[in-house]
């Protein structure tokens, strides 16, 4: 006897809800375990956790500073993971993007006019995050180079790269040594909506829903599904896909590359170290716990973002480990993705075949005679 992963032919709606509210259940279970071990009531750390994520209006800002970039970066990986192109590089993309923005502001703000400032810094951030994950693409399409490699690599390449300029020949000289740019221009400064929520979060729902539409009601959104569903199919029906990769990822790229561009603009305001703290990596997560559903993207992000926040706020109010809400997101991340692997797949039983002994050839023989 075995048990074996079996996909689900489909997946009912009883199904893609209660999966995620048990996973949620026996996540908090599981969290509350962890904190009992640690002498903490877990009534106490939840209510601390849910007060530092929307205690307020401050609390709730703050959520949504860490969810934009998460919504971003989860809708660009959601487009490669639909047809199968693992983009791990989406912290990379994120990195060029603010790269090529903080350029723009620091640069080109006396050069253009007011007015286009911000817009030339938000289109060359989404260009080069496109650029940057097009290499890999372009690798994969046509070397058959395996994607998780090059984008992974590639994530160390432009950290270490706008780290060297932030450190190097755009380091602020009235800094105080502090490594970091100079402040930017206000003309590049991406509005905010109150505290320092700004409006990346019109951006994040914009793209969402435009990608529902692109996904749900054209050709290549169909193309997409079909080449992530069945390759074999994708090809025997003619789609191109090799360019259909390269497309996927310029628009993957694109929107980690816009989520950057947010960060420096909306948030910073120079670029400096603090950049890349891991949103293209959880990015991942955020795309596989919606089911790589584009509205799904925002909401996951959203919670995922209070997470991260309430763990930041238990240290300081309880007084833990710094390592303790780490440990505690983790707890109860790794139920939420194991219900979102039973929403798609099924466990089944496999029973070993009772094989019928053989009979001897001389009984044999002797029905025949009879």
């Amino acid at each position: 006897m075995r048990i074996v992963l079996e996909k689900r032919q489909s997946v009912s709606r009883y199904v893609r809800v209660l999966v995620p509210l048990a996973s949620l259940v026996f996540a908090l279970v599981f969290g509350a375990v962890l904190l009992l071990a640690s002498g903490v009531n877990p009534f106490t750390a939840y209510a601390a956790m849910a007060r530092g994520a929307f205690g307020d209006v401050h609390a709730v800002a703050e959520t949504l500073v860490k969810a934009i970039p998460l919504m971003l970066t989860g809708l660009g990986v959601s487009i490669a993971f639909r047809m199968l192109f693992w983009n791990i590089g989406a912290e990379g993309q994120l990195a060029m993007g603010g790269f090529a923005a903080t350029g723009v502001a620091l640069y080109a703000s006396d050069v253009l006019p007011p007015w286009s400032v911000l817009p030339v810094a938000v289109l060359l951030g989404m260009a080069a995050g496109a650029l940057w994950a097009a290499i890999p693409a372009a690798l994969r399409a046509y070397l058959q180079v395996n994607e998780t490699i090059t984008t992974l690599m590639m994530n160390y390449i432009a950290i270490l790269l706008i780290s060297h300029v932030y450190h190097g020949p755009w380091r602020d000289p009235e800094g105080y040594g502090f490594p970091g740019t100079a402040r930017f221009p206000e003309v590049a400064w991406l509005p905010r909506l109150y505290d320092r929520a700004h409006m990346g979060l019109f951006f994040a729902v914009i793209a969402a829903a435009v990608l529902w539409f692109v996904l749900q009601r054209t050709k290549w959104g169909f193309e997409l599904r079909i080449t992530g569903e069945n390759p074999k199919a994708a090809r025997y029906i003619g789609i191109n896909i090799p360019r259909l990769i390269l497309v996927a990822m310029l628009a993957s790229g694109a929107l980690c590359g816009l989520a950057g561009v947010c960060e420096v603009t909306g948030v910073m305001r120079r670029l400096q170290q603090g950049l890349t703290v891991g949103y293209g990596y959880t990015a991942i997560i955020v795309a596989w716990m919606s089911q790589l559903n584009p509205w799904g993207v925002l909401l996951v992000g959203f919670l995922l973002a209070a997470l991260l926040v309430g763990g930041d706020q238990i240290q300081m109010a309880m007084g833990l480990p710094a390592a303790m809400g780490l440990v505690l997101q983790g707890a109860l991340l790794f139920p939420m993705l194991g219900g979102s692997l039973f929403a798609e797949y099924r466990l089944r039983i496999v029973r070993p075949h009772r094989k019928t002994p053989d009979r001897p050839l001389e009984s044999l023989a002797r029905e025949v005679e009879s």
